[in-house]
């Protein structure tokens, strides 16, 4: 068995938010509260520290740590994803490094943002890390947030490694999925796994042959995000789009303000984590409260 078939989860991941103290320290017992959460909600796995969870205002060391903690909580519960990805190489197979050590059970690796590899560079940076360590490995790609865009014929000259096991793709770009399930079909590697990250077109990402979506919105509602995928999963559109249609004010509102602004003001706003995010990203702004406050009341969230 190569290294990638070790990992197959479909459904709902969650990127999971770090929960917080009001002076930026990490909430540890928050965490656990929230990892056990999503246990009972029928979630399939968690991303930790990646883009939601704060990656970029986490030092290595907290890095390292809360994966370590997040996989003891585990325990085999759930799959642990940790967010490794960096804009420099060498700091990503270090971090993908202590992930395997640390016992992930995978690892999501955005593209290196800021400094704009071309193609070829985030090919090379891309199967360096995968060469370097033997753990399944997801791409990320979210152009938005980096400034560089890892376009479907590089994913495809990627994905015959034995350790790139898919991607994560938050472009919304609902042909680009079409067109990669066609070209990997071809190539007979089906089994490499295509998750959503962009909340708004997530089910229909997985009802045009998705595997699942790394969610925000799961946060909040992990148990609806776990219903729609398997319900997409089986192919089952009608149900699915309905119940993902009751989530669209939802979906618009968490992305008002750079995520994860919104998600974990709304998170705090209903008891489950503590009033703590890092700088220079800033509590949700007030012209928002009384908009988000009915959102949660309108799915029962909030009395």
């Amino acid at each position: 068995m190569c290294i990638r078939d070790r990992f197959n989860v479909k459904g709902s991941i969650v990127a999971l938010v770090t929960p917080m103290d009001s002076d930026g320290e990490i909430n540890w017992q928050g965490l656990k509260d929230l990892i056990e959460w999503h246990i009972g909600s029928n979630t399939a796995g968690l991303v930790m520290v990646g883009t939601t969870g704060e990656s970029a205002t986490i030092d290595v060391v907290e890095h390292v740590q809360i994966i370590e903690r997040s996989v003891g909580i585990a325990e085999g519960r759930i799959k642990i994803i940790a967010g490794t990805g960096a804009n420099s190489t060498k700091e990503a197979v270090y971090l993908t490094n202590s992930a395997k050590s640390a016992g992930a059970d995978a690892a999501l690796l955005v593209t290196p943002y800021y400094n704009k590899p071309t193609q070829e560079g985030l090919y090379s940076h891309y199967m360096l890390v995968a060469d370097e360590v033997d753990l399944p490995q997801i791409l990320y790609n979210v152009p938005s947030r980096t400034g560089c865009d890892l376009m479907n014929d590089t994913v495809l000259k990627l994905a015959p490694h034995e350790n790139i096991a898919g991607l994560k793709d938050a472009t919304g770009d609902l042909n680009r999925l079409k067109d990669l399930v066609i070209e990997l079909d071809k190539e007979e590697l089906n089994s490499f796994l295509l998750y959503s990250g962009d909340d708004p077109t997530s089910t229909e990402f997985i009802l045009n042959g998705g595997n699942g979506t790394i969610s925000v919105t799961a946060n909040i509602v992990p148990k609806i995000i776990a219903d729609i995928c398997q319900l997409a999963l089986m192919g089952n559109s009608e149900e699915s789009l309905k119940l993902d249609s009751e989530l669209r004010e939802l979906n618009k509102i968490l992305f008002i303000e750079s995520n994860p602004i919104p998600i974990k003001w709304m998170l705090n706003r209903i008891g489950r984590i503590t009033e703590g995010i890092r700088l220079p990203l800033t509590e949700l702004s007030p012209d928002f409260h009384e908009k988000a406050e009915n959102i949660l009341k309108e799915l029962n969230l909030l009395n």
